[in-house]
């Protein structure tokens, strides 16, 4: 029972871990996203520096991603 309880809290974390990576990038995205869109429309040359910034928010989401995995990895889930 205890093993179990164990892992499920494991399963819980990991699922916690990237839960948070993509609501964090999500917010982040959004608004970098709606201010980039305003920066095009008014210089379109700056089009490469945009989408720079609209990607970088997507370390959240791989580093929540490999969190996930060590805690499940400790855990022996997998």
């Amino acid at each position: 029972m205890v093993i179990q309880m164990a892992s499920a809290l494991a399963s819980i974390g990991a699922g916690l871990a990237i839960l948070g990576g993509a609501v964090g990038t999500g917010i982040a995205q959004s608004a970098i996203g709606s201010a980039g869109l305003g920066l095009i429309a008014e210089k379109p040359e700056e089009m490469g520096k945009v989408l720079l910034f609209l990607v970088l928010p997507e370390t959240l989401l791989i580093f929540g991603f490999v969190i996930s995995i060590l805690i499940m990895l400790n855990a022996g889930l997998i």
